[in-house]
C-alpha cells in the first residue's frame, strides 16, 4: 500500500499532526491530484484549535484542510473532459443528488453538502481524491499559489458581486484576507470609493498594499467623518460584512443609506442582539452567503484574474510544509495575510 504525508486531526484536542496514511482510492468519476499549494484558512484554524463547532463537526483523525492547487496523476475509467497532468484547484464542497436545489442547479444550496477537510479527507496531503465534477481546471496564467487560494477569493466574489457595484460606494468591516480580497474585488467591478474598517491595524495596512482602498481603524478614526472626507451625502450603498463582529454589524447598519444593500458573510460567535426595527426603517436588503456559487463564482474570478484583477499581495507567508505549525502559529496572531504551505 503506497502511503502519503498528511496534516491529520489525530487527537481531541489543539493541535494538528503530521503522518503517514495511505494514498487514497478514486472511484470510477473521480481523479487523483498530486497536491503542490494549500492555503490555511479560518476554518483550519478553528479546527486546530479544537473550539466548540469543531468537536461537533470534525471527526478525530480526519485530513483536514480545503484550499488546495495541484495536478492531475490519475483519471476514474468514467473521467473523459479532463488529463493527466492538467493543473487544477477544486471546489471543496462535495453536493449531493436529491435535494430540489441541487437537482434545479443550485448546488451551492444543496443541505446535503459535505465540505472535504471538515467533514471528509481533505487536501492537506500530498494527493487527494476529488470528484471530477468538483474539479476546476487552472489557466496558465493563474500560478499553484494563486490556484490554492480560489476557495477563499470565490467567498469574497460571491460576497461582493451580490450586489450591481459599478460607481457605487461600498462598506467593508473586516479587513481579513477575504474582506481585502472582497475590496480588490469591488475595486476591479467598477466600485466609486471602498473603505474598509477594522481594530488591527496590520490588516488595514495590508489591504492599504492589495488593492485602491481606505482603510478605517474605528477605534481611532471616525467612520462618519471618513464618509464626509469621501463626499457620500447620505452614505454607503453595499455593505458587505465580513467580521462576524455584531459592534461591526451595528456600524454597518447606520452607515448604510435608506435601501442600501448588506451581504453577510462573517459568522457572529452565538446568537447575537440585531436591532431589526432600524433594519426595517432604513428599508435595508440583507442577503447571508455561504461558500461560493457553484460554479458561476468560479467562472467569474478565473475571468477577473485573467484580467489583471491582483490579489497577490493578500499571500504575506509561503512556507514549506514541514513548517505547518509556524504557519498555524502566524494565522492565529492575527498579523498575517494568507499563508500558503508547499507540499512539493
Amino acid at each position: 500500500m503506497k502511503m502519503m504525508k498528511a496534516l491529520v486531526k489525530s487527537k481531541a484536542e489543539e493541535g494538528l499532526w503530521m503522518e503517514e496514511r495511505p494514498m487514497p482510492q478514486i472511484g470510477p468519476d473521480d481523479v487523483l491530484i498530486k497536491i503542490n499549494k494549500t492555503g490555511i484558512c479560518g476554518t483550519d484554524v478553528h479546527i486546530w484549535n479544537w473550539d466548540e463547532w469543531s468537536r461537533k463537526t470534525v471527526p478525530v483523525g480526519l485530513i483536514t484542510g480545503h484550499e488546495f492547487a495541484g495536478e492531475i496523476v490519475e483519471l476514474g475509467r468514467n473521467v473523459d473532459d479532463l488529463i493527466i497532468g492538467q493543473r487544477c484547484s477544486g471546489e471543496g464542497h462535495l453536493i449531493g443528488k436529491h435535494s430540489r436545489q441541487s437537482r434545479s442547479g443550485k448546488f451551492h444550496l444543496d443541505p446535503e453538502t459535505k465540505g472535504i477537510g471538515v467533514n471528509v479527507n481533505g487536501a492537506f496531503a500530498e494527493y487527494l481524491a476529488l470528484p471530477a465534477f468538483n474539479v476546476v481546471p487552472l489557466p496558465d496564467a493563474i500560478p499553484d499559489e494563486i490556484g490554492a487560494i480560489l476557495d477563499p477569493l470565490g467567498n469574497a466574489v460571491h460576497t461582493a458581486l451580490s450586489f450591481d457595484l459599478i460607481g457605487e460606494d461600498v462598506l467593508i468591516t473586516g479587513a481579513g484576507p477575504i474582506g481585502i480580497m472582497a475590496a480588490a474585488v469591488a475595486k476591479h467591478a467598477g466600485a466609486r470609493h471602498v473603505v474598509i474598517t477594522d481594530v488591527n491595524q496590520a490588516r488595514l495596512d495590508l489591504a492599504a498594499q492589495v488593492t485602491d482602498v481606505t482603510p478605517v481603524n474605528v477605534t481611532t478614526t471616525d467612520l462618519g467623518e471618513v464618509s464626509k472626507s469621501l463626499g457620500l451625502k447620505q452614505g454607503f450603498d453595499v455593505g458587505m460584512e465580513m467580521s462576524g463582529n455584531a459592534a461591526g454589524f451595528d456600524q454597518m447598519v447606520e452607515a448604510m443609506v435608506m435601501g442600501g444593500r448588506v451581504a453577510m458573510l462573517g459568522i457572529p460567535p452565538g446568537k447575537t442582539l440585531v436591532d431589526w426595527s432600524r433594519i426595517v426603517f432604513k428599508a435595508l436588503t440583507i442577503k447571508g452567503v455561504y461558500g461560493r456559487e457553484i460554479f458561476e463564482t468560479w467562472y467569474k474570478m478565473i475571468a477577473m484574474l485573467e484580467d489583471g484583477l491582483d490579489i497577490s499581495r493578500v499571500i504575506t507567508h509561503r512556507l514549506p510544509v514541514d513548517d505547518f505549525e509556524q504557519g498555524f502559529a502566524t494565522m492565529k496572531s492575527g498579523t498575517s495575510g494568507k499563508i500558503v504551505l508547499d507540499w512539493t
